[in-house]
């Protein structure tokens, strides 16, 4: 019997080294004060992430888009001691709710909480960084690639997630701004003589780009 796209997700998941019960406790305060895990990077996400940056051996980490501080908190757990994470959050109740998740954290020291509009917050911020995470505002995802790309690091990598939108990117009939944004997105990263790029069948997509 072939199994379905279901089963062979929970068999990743069951196979994979499990998160820890701090994740999956933040993971169930999610759901009950913003009612949207759907929004979490998860725990295969998360732990792709963590071994990126672990392989990478990045000390300086930006991610745009801290919603309950889930995936912040997989990344720390790649990060050298001296490691550190700039977060950044429009949103006060998701930062209000990370903010606690990582006070509880050992990886507490690692990460920073920036609040505001993250294009501001990105101009402001020096780099270089040795890995970018984008999970924000799917229309604006050119304008964060564009904003760090000056940024990173000769050997740095930006990982970008939702770049399936769950295969919605195939329909060119559906106009919704979050999947014309990555579908945007996706062709300038294909097509940016600057860069090299791969998109990961990872849960809802991940594309991985690099310096050419």
């Amino acid at each position: 019997m072939k199994p379905t796209p279901d089963e062979i997700l929970a068999y990743i998941d069951s196979h994979s080294t499990p998160s820890s019960e701090q994740l999956d406790e933040l993971v169930r305060e999610t759901e009950r004060s913003l009612g949207s895990p759907n929004m979490l990077s998860g725990p295969v996400v998360g732990r792709l992430l963590e071994f990126l940056i672990f392989a990478l051996e990045a000390r300086s980490v930006l991610e745009i888009g801290t919603f309950s501080g889930y995936s912040a908190l997989a990344m720390a757990e790649g990060l050298p001691s001296d490691g550190r994470i700039v977060t950044l959050e429009i949103d006060e109740t998701h930062a209000e709710l990370a903010r606690r998740a990582i006070a509880e954290s050992p990886h507490a020291k690692k990460i920073e909480i920036v609040l505001g509009p993250a294009l501001k917050s990105i101009e402001r911020l020096p780099g270089p960084f040795d890995f970018v995470f984008i999970d924000a505002d799917k229309d604006q995802y050119l304008d964060y690639y564009e904003a760090v790309l000056p940024k990173l690091a000769p050997r740095g990598l930006i990982a970008a997630d939702n770049t399936l939108r769950s295969g919605r990117v195939l329909d060119e009939n559906d106009k919704h701004p979050a999947n014309e944004g990555i579908r945007a997105f996706n062709e300038r990263a294909r097509n940016d003589p600057r860069v090299r790029c791969v998109i990961l069948s990872v849960r809802d997509g991940v594309t991985l780009i690099r310096r050419a």
